[in-house]
């Protein structure tokens, strides 16, 4: 495919560039789905995109969910294959205002970013800048994140429906499409109709670097602990007083120091605080709670249950509450019986002369509730790097290749019936 067909690159880019410059930030705190009025203005357009490339019953349903089916043009019995990406940005950091900064046969040495402002890519400080040079990187000004996570994969799903448009002699069997609100949220799956989407499998356009193909992530769980303290004036307090945010510091130590995420890699799980605000009449504390392994991840949470009953035993039963609930779940057992979906995308990516890395997702993926859904939905690169962030960037070539994964996964598809 990569030697057949020509990626437009700058097609691919033009496109890349329209969708990053609609804000799409999702919000947490919001109750709504999606959680930001600017998703709908990105689901329409590219609603308005699939219909002039061909795709039919496009829909954007009340949610911002965007779905649409490319028919088949062979008479081969092929399974319904799908591919999906997310419409938001993550809410890490500013996403409004991108100014993408187009760099040109990188030289290997520092990215200028902003000057003014000081932001500058160093390959000391970003490793796999190495592997790139001579090519065409793409990062923001500095002042926002880029986007890539996930536009890129927006805009190499579009790119190669417009390469199927434009070359009908590539057999493929019916391909359906979907864009998802507020993944970045945890809430991309939602409201995802699996039965109307009508795929017999799908791959999410969602991972990282060159080569990316994962089909293992987190169980995940989240927890809040609140705390009741008891404020009493620092002259009196001897013996009465109760400091919420000392019990909740108490609460962190007895969680293992070494099983934070900055210590973690690979298979290794970890407890991690993300929020912590107190006073001395108040305090709540919450963390995420990973691991790929089921049978550790519930130790987990059982662990963090029993260091919250040791500080009840000790301060007060009554005051101190812990709400726990899981997020998702390792997609690998729902797809390691169907290891052929693994084995087409790991085949189209050796066509084309790109290395499959294997590795496990260290976060969580739409791919995973869906394959729970009875949509089994492994991950595929996009080509970005360090998402969610001022240095966020990606390679030009990189997206190519993503768009050529797409075309091969479904000619391969097409050609073994």
């Amino acid at each position: 495919m990569a030697k057949d067909i020509r990626i437009d690159r700058q097609a691919l880019t033009d496109r890349f560039f329209r969708y990053i410059a609609v804000d799409t930030q999702s919000d947490p705190a919001s109750k709504e789905s999606p959680s930001t009025p600017g998703q709908f203005d990105l689901a329409h357009m590219l609603a308005d995109e699939l219909k002039a490339l061909g795709v039919l019953d496009v829909e954007v349903d009340d949610h911002a969910y965007v779905m649409g089916r490319l028919p088949a043009n062979t008479s081969a019995r092929v399974p319904v294959i799908g591919f999906i990406a997310h419409l938001d940005t993550s809410p890490d950091m500013a996403g409004q205002d991108v100014r993408p900064q187009i760099h040109k046969n990188y030289d290997g040495g520092e990215l200028i970013l902003h000057k003014e402002k000081g932001f500058v890519m160093k390959p000391s400080d970003f490793p796999s800048l190495k592997k790139y040079k001579g090519q065409t990187l793409i990062t923001s000004d500095g002042t926002t994140l880029l986007g890539a996570d996930d536009k890129a994969g927006i805009a190499e799903i579009m790119t190669a429906l417009h390469v199927l448009q434009e070359h009908p002699e590539i057999q493929h069997g019916e391909i359906r499409i979907g864009f998802t609100p507020d993944e970045e949220i945890g809430r991309g799956a939602d409201h995802f109709d699996v039965k109307r989407f009508g795929a017999d499998f799908a791959y999410t356009m969602d991972g990282g670097e060159l080569g990316e193909l994962q089909y293992e992530n987190f169980n995940a769980a989240y927890a809040k602990i609140h705390i009741e303290g008891r404020n009493i004036h620092p002259g009196e307090a001897k013996d009465k007083m109760l400091n919420a945010s000392l019990v909740g510091m108490e609460l962190n130590h007895l969680l293992p120091a070494e099983e934070r995420p900055e210590y973690t890699t690979n298979y290794e799980g970890f407890y991690h605080l993300t929020s912590f605000q107190g006073t001395v009449g108040q305090a709540s504390l919450e963390y995420i709670i990973r691991d790929h392994n089921q049978q550790r991840f519930e130790s987990r949470k059982a662990h963090l249950r029993h260091s919250v009953n040791q500080l009840k035993e000790r301060h007060g039963r009554q005051r101190i509450r812990l709400d726990m609930k899981d997020q998702y779940y390792n997609m690998y057992a729902r797809i390691h019986d169907q290891m052929h979906i693994i084995d087409l995308a790991r085949e189209a990516m050796e066509k084309i002369g790109v290395e499959p890395l294997i590795r496990p997702i260290r976060g969580g993926t739409d791919g995973a509730r869906l394959s729970y859904m009875g949509l089994p939905c492994p991950n595929l690169f996009a080509g970005g790097h360090h998402f969610h962030g001022s240095y966020e960037y990606i390679p030009l070539e990189s997206m190519v290749k993503a768009t050529q994964i797409i075309l091969e996964i479904v000619k391969l598809a097409a050609s073994k019936k």
